[in-house]
């Protein structure tokens, strides 16, 4: 009886562990997502506010502000990447087909 007690005990620690885990992975990755729009917000707002002083300044003449706009811009592009997870070179297909080339070339490397 008390070994069950126990054992329900200790199942339901781990479970609670799990969910705990999984709130703060969930907690990291939503202030992450909030932080990316946080930042492509602040990059409107100060690459227009560029664009409005280039055109003050020397009307469109020399548009310098795009300069800003591409750096910032790349910036951008890979924190977008890496807070929604995109990796179209090394993502979850290239993932199996490297784990499945691996296993079949060991599991052809044991008949040799």
């Amino acid at each position: 009886m008390n070994q069950d007690f126990n054992l329900k005990h200790r199942t339901m620690d781990f479970n609670d562990q799990q969910r705990e885990n999984k709130y703060l992975r969930a907690k990291e990755r939503v202030e992450a997502i909030k932080k990316f729009y946080t930042n492509l917000i602040m990059f409107v707002i100060f690459i227009a506010f560029l664009g409005a002083l280039n055109y003050y300044t020397n009307g469109w003449s020399y548009m310098w502000f795009l300069w800003a706009a591409f750096g910032w811009g790349i910036a951008l592009f890979f924190q977008a990447a890496k807070v929604f997870r995109w990796n179209p070179f090394l993502g979850k297909n290239w993932e199996e087909r490297k784990m499945k080339e691996f296993m079949d070339e060991e599991d052809s490397n044991k008949w040799n």
